[in-house]
């Protein structure tokens, strides 16, 4: 058994370690453009280089190291129906997701965000706390991620929201679903927070139209895909004053460009894209299963539906 092996970073060799320690029959082969690639069984990546494609359209299987597949899917004209794509169900990072999503609701519900502020300005002013009865938090995406989200936030008493594609039920999460569901679900919610996949359908859904149904004041946490966002409309929205806040972790262009309106905005919080980051021993165990599985001709969870996106 053979694995192509690519690593945007090109740090491969710790997984090279442990895909010998819980994949010993494999002989993982590293991708190298411009090179002749043995032939191999599967495929380990994450957004891989178009020129890769051939050599992705003669593997049995491909398996993304991530959750999300659209840096993959854009090229999927190219490659056969018959090769599934696979994606990390979880592999650690539904548990740092919630860390930082439940950090960034409390942070704005105890209003840490205008005191620190507060701080920068020699000021010591104590404010008002908002209502928690007001402080409806609603998940864009109610897959894997988006409802251990929903489940690290119901102990703090917030009434929770979720919307989905199709139909879900959670016990205490106020589900809505589809086209319909959505305006309902906006209208709802004080603070946004974007979890869904990146599709077709999806792309541009957090515009000036869907958030000026939000809440006066509301607040905006992007963990997804920057381009969910469009980006000059939260910052119009936030100049008004309709989104009181924003902490984004995603955006269209990564880096940030150092040009970019945001870093001149105090009421945006930027990380780098650290909201989940992926754990390597717990993807290549997952993927080493799942690789077994699939070599059996056993079915495995997290095969993608093109059609769909995710």
């Amino acid at each position: 058994m053979r694995i192509l092996l690519h690593r945007a970073d090109g740090k491969t060799e710790p997984w090279i370690k442990d895909f010998a320690k819980y994949l010993p029959e494999a002989e993982v082969e590293i991708w190298h453009a411009g090179e002749k690639n043995k032939a191999c069984d599967y495929a380990v990546v994450w957004s891989p280089p178009e020129a890769m494609l051939p050599e992705l359209a003669q593997v049995k299987a491909i398996f993304v190291t991530g959750a999300g597949v659209d840096s993959l899917l854009k090229f999927s004209d190219a490659l056969p129906s018959h090769i599934p794509i696979i994606r990390l169900e979880d592999a650690g990072m539904a548990l740092q997701m919630a860390e930082y999503v439940t950090h960034s609701v409390l942070r704005y519900f105890r209003r840490l965000d205008e005191y620190e502020a507060q701080a920068r300005a020699g000021q010591w002013l104590p404010l008002p706390q908002h209502p928690k009865e007001d402080f409806a938090v609603g998940v864009l995406g109610m897959g894997v991620l988006g409802t251990r989200v929903l489940e690290a936030l119901a102990p703090f008493g917030f009434p929770l929201r979720g919307w989905s594609r199709t139909e879900k039920t959670m016990a205490g999460v106020q589900c809505f679903h589809g086209a319909d569901g959505l305006d309902t679900f906006l209208r709802g919610s004080r603070v946004l927070v974007c979890m869904l996949p990146l599709t077709p359908d999806t792309n541009n859904l957090v515009n000036r139209t869907n958030m000026s149904k939000l809440p006066q004041g509301s607040y905006l946490i992007n963990v997804a895909r920057g381009a969910h966002v469009a980006e000059p409309d939260l910052l119009a929205l936030i100049k008004s004053g309709h989104i009181a806040a924003a902490t984004l972790d995603v955006f269209r262009n990564e880096p940030l460009p150092a040009q970019h309106p945001f870093w001149q905005e105090p009421r945006i919080t930027i990380t780098p894209h650290i909201s989940a980051l992926t754990l390597r021993r717990e993807s290549v165990q997952q993927i080493a299963e799942k690789i077994r599985k699939t070599a059996q001709g056993e079915t495995v969870a997290g095969v993608v539906d093109r059609n769909r996106g995710y």
